[in-house]
């Protein structure tokens, strides 16, 4: 399986998607796990979020976005998560640096979205606690796309 931003491939393969308290689960197959191939056959855009346990900032996210009931409502019912918890060395997960938190969006024609990012230049796709209305925004959107781009 191929996730494309831009001309930049990404392999994701058949990783499992992790269930974590940042998000509200997703629906598994029969051995307890989805798979991003799974994933991709719902037609639901997949939200990967890049975190680390130890992260101050990535804790302060979680947070807000746990206690969030609209973007809650929406993780759990329309978007595929893929929760990220270690640092990658692949570029592809990190197109412009390597820091977190990182929120992206990918459709299911397997595109990351380089269109729906947080409100910081020099850092595209991070999102601060005071910026959960830009993400649920861009999760609207990314929903909006689906429907207009299928």
């Amino acid at each position: 399986m191929i996730l494309k931003r831009h001309d930049v491939a990404l392999g994701f393969g058949l990783l499992p998607l992790t269930h974590h308290s940042f998000f509200q689960p997703c629906h598994c197959n029969q051995k307890g796990k989805e798979t991003s191939s799974d994933a991709f056959k719902s037609n639901k855009p997949l939200m990967v979020i890049h975190h680390l346990e130890d992260c101050q900032y990535s804790q302060a996210l979680k947070k807000v976005f746990a206690q969030n009931k609209e973007i809650q409502e929406m993780a759990q019912n329309n978007f595929i998560m893929l929760n990220l918890m270690h640092e990658t060395t692949d570029k592809n997960l990190s197109p412009d640096g390597q820091y977190v938190p990182r929120i992206m969006f990918v459709d299911p024609s397997l595109t990351v979205r380089a269109d729906l990012t947080g409100k910081y230049s020099n850092r595209l796709y991070t999102y601060e606690p005071q910026d959960l209305p830009v993400l649920i925004e861009n999760m609207k959107k990314a929903l909006k796309l689906i429907q207009s781009e299928l």
